[in-house]
């Protein structure tokens, strides 16, 4: 998955900006697990005093050990590894962005026709190379092994997309 979730821009250091600015914990508790609320509420609490006492340096350690042990505690409530904050302006790919637009806009719609058009252009660049490798099928055991190997690759393929698809949003996805 393209980085997005432990970045410095991600949507859970942006609610947990906000709950600093605030001074209020609970807007970014939806970003963690029930198990993990001690933990953060008591990250919250630390950083939230050194903001009261502390200089410009310390506010700024005291967001970081807060942005850190929220997105930590987030990644691990979606069974995914956490590597450290990535710093803002990574690359997130072509997806996530529309992704993000559709909810600020209340319409799927760019997602849909985005998704569906890589979907379609997928499927169609590999039937029509199934198509032309299955023309020369017969002309031996090189041309027939190609044919099959792009005939299960497409039958493969599209298992596994329909699988992504109606998968736990979570589970196993967040490799980078």
């Amino acid at each position: 998955m393209p980085p997005h979730c432990d970045t410095m821009n991600g949507p859970v250091v942006k609610a947990a900006k906000r709950a600093l600015q605030a001074n209020d914990v609970s807007g970014i508790l939806a970003y963690v697990p029930k198990q993990s609320e001690k933990e953060v509420i008591g990250t919250f609490e630390r950083a939230a005093q050194v903001m009261k006492e502390g200089g410009a340096a310390a506010r700024e350690v005291a967001d970081l050990y807060f942005f850190e042990t929220v997105v930590r505690v987030h990644r691990a409530g979606e069974g995914a590894a956490y590597t450290g904050l990535k710093p803002t302006g990574l690359d997130e790919g072509p997806v996530i962005p529309v992704a993000e637009k559709a909810i600020e806009t209340d319409s799927p719609d760019a997602l849909i026709d985005l998704l569906c058009g890589y979907v379609r252009e997928e499927v169609t660049q590999r039937f029509h190379h199934m198509q032309h490798l299955k023309e020369h099928a017969g002309e031996g055991v090189d041309a027939d092994r190609a044919y099959v190997s792009a005939m299960l690759g497409l039958q493969v393929w599209s298992h596994g997309l329909y699988q992504y698809a109606k998968a736990d949003p979570h589970v196993g996805h967040h490799e980078h």
